[in-house]
């Protein structure tokens, strides 16, 4: 005798179906999980090089003159657009201009949106929009 009837064998398929179910959400979570994070270290990364971009652009007129060398907030803003739009992917950007210790730094926020490959087939929503963000500050002469 086998210990279970043909009754109670349909129990168990409905138990390993859910349970099948169950583990298939848990991979999918993992892996777009990572993806996700993947997608934040690639947001921090665009910004961090967009926001170095930006900060190489200093007021050449001023500093001939001898005045600080500070970041051309004009020229510093196309800079990081023309690397963001080369770089791709990138849904939206803001630049900033914080003064730190009497020094104009550049800070570059984007957005980038991950799409999910196997959440949204369990209902989740398809897309999700991660940022990163990034301060630099213009480098000149040496240390």
């Amino acid at each position: 005798m086998t210990g279970w009837t043909r009754r109670e064998s349909g129990r168990v398929s409905l138990f390993l179906a859910a349970a099948l179910a169950g583990v298939l959400v848990i991979i999918a979570m993992a892996y777009d999980t990572a993806g996700q994070l993947r997608s934040v270290q690639r947001a921090d990364d665009l910004a961090a090089e967009a926001a170095r971009s930006g900060g190489q652009v200093i007021d050449r007129a001023r500093a001939i003159e001898g005045g600080p060398k500070e970041i051309d907030e004009a020229g510093a803003r196309v800079a990081v657009a023309d690397y963001l739009r080369a770089a791709g992917g990138v849904r939206g950007h803001t630049v900033s201009f914080p003064v730190v210790d009497g020094e104009k730094q550049i800070r570059v926020r984007v957005r980038i949106t991950y799409r999910r490959e196997l959440l949204g087939l369990f209902g989740f929503r398809n897309t999700v929009t991660v940022s990163g963000e990034a301060t630099a500050r213009a480098l000149t002469g040496a240390p």
